[in-house]
């Protein structure tokens, strides 16, 4: 099911700390990065804290802005974003800020912890989740019922590290500050435990005063059938490709990517590259690589159209070849029309051979887009 776009903001010191020990907040951030972090703040849906920096930091969660909120109410949106927060245990303080300022508010907790909020009559939507919160119910719920597609999630370590290692983080905004706390009772962002196994990609770096943004987003992929962050980067990638084609009007535009296991890309292409006027996407990023890789069989193969399963260019269709390659996963955005090859059913085809097929229909607008010409 489709989840918002998760964004992780946190600013850290040299070492590593979202804080120190002491009863008072540690300011890690300059003032010209807390006015970033309220221009992220106005761009998002809804903003989310755990209990634990709710208790700690008795946070508002607004938008400073007057001109940031009245251009969301002039586009429609409320003044401030959604504000969230996630407890187990239903132990909040009714009178913390959070509650009386700002707009809507809601609290997912468990079945337990839901007695207990409303018995303490806190100024929230209540939602329980059962015996203890799930993650990703939580999610589905902002989606389906709150209608967030981009949520921006503001600590604290715990929750930082749940949601990473449910690999349900879209982006990661990660502030270092010229400070060293050194105090081993300090908090720090993520906890221990399995993580994603390669690198991420950096999407940028800037100076924002005295301190440094790096921004980061995941690139391992799923293993079965259910799509992680990091599918969706890769296919819109391959979505981006397929509108770099010389367009035709007796082939579709398709792109491609390939993936191994670890997050690593081993090729990338896209139909007809390199003047070549019959070669598909999948075709010519597998060719970039050789046939011995041993990560070939762990990897997943990102392609904007579905996978051909027959051709009158080329004796082996697409399909075939991400077969004779050895790889057991394949995320699309759209399914072949009959365009070109009636009945097509590449995807089937790799099924029926025990590849896992993943479609992503929200990506199929993009994957459409460069063929539009052909479609009528």
């Amino acid at each position: 099911m489709p989840l918002p776009h998760v964004l992780l903001s946190a600013a850290v010191s040299l070492d590593g700390c979202l804080d120190d020990a002491g009863p008072d907040r540690l300011l890690l951030s300059s003032p010209a990065d807390f006015d970033r972090v309220d221009e992220v703040r106005a761009s998002v849906d809804a903003l989310l804290v755990g209990a634990g920096t709710l208790r700690a930091d008795n946070p508002r969660l607004l938008v400073a802005s007057a001109e940031r909120r009245a251009a969301r109410v002039a586009s429609g949106r409320p003044e401030h974003p959604l504000k969230v927060t996630v407890t187990a245990s239903g132990d909040l303080d009714p009178r913390a800020r959070f509650w009386h300022t700002g707009g809507e508010k809601v609290v997912y907790t468990s079945d337990e912890g839901a007695r207990r909020l409303r018995r303490a009559g806190v100024a929230a939507d209540v939602v329980a989740l059962g015996a203890e919160p799930d993650w990703r119910r939580l999610l589905e719920h902002l989606h389906d019922v709150r209608g967030v597609r981009r949520l921006m999630v503001e600590g604290g370590g715990t929750v930082h590290t749940q949601l990473l290692q449910r690999r349900l983080v879209d982006e990661i905004h990660l502030v270092v500050a010229p400070l060293l706390v050194g105090d081993p009772r300090a908090p720090r962002m993520f906890g221990p435990g399995a993580y994603q196994s390669g690198r991420l990609r950096l999407l940028e770096t800037r100076a924002v005063g005295d301190v440094v943004l790096m921004r980061y987003e995941p690139t391992e992929p799923g293993t079965g059938a259910g799509a992680v962050p990091a599918d969706r980067h890769w296919l819109r990638i391959a979505c981006e490709l397929a509108a770099q084609c010389p367009p035709s009007r007796t082939a579709f535009s398709v792109g491609a990517v390939v993936v191994a296991a670890d997050g690593t890309e081993l090729a990338r292409a896209h139909s007809r590259e390199g003047g070549d006027p019959v070669v598909h996407a999948e075709e010519a990023a597998l060719a970039k690589i050789d046939p011995a890789d041993p990560r070939l069989p762990g990897a997943t193969v990102y392609s904007s159209l579905e996978p051909c399963a027959r051709r009158a260019s080329r004796p082996r269709p697409c399909a075939r070849l991400i077969l004779d390659a050895g790889v057991r996963r394949v995320v699309t955005a759209w399914r072949e029309p009959d365009t070109f090859v009636p009945g097509a059913d590449g995807a089937g085809l790799l099924v029926r051979e025990g590849v896992e097929v993943v479609e992503l229909p929200e990506f199929a607008g993009a994957a459409r887009e460069p063929n539009r010409h052909l479609l009528g």
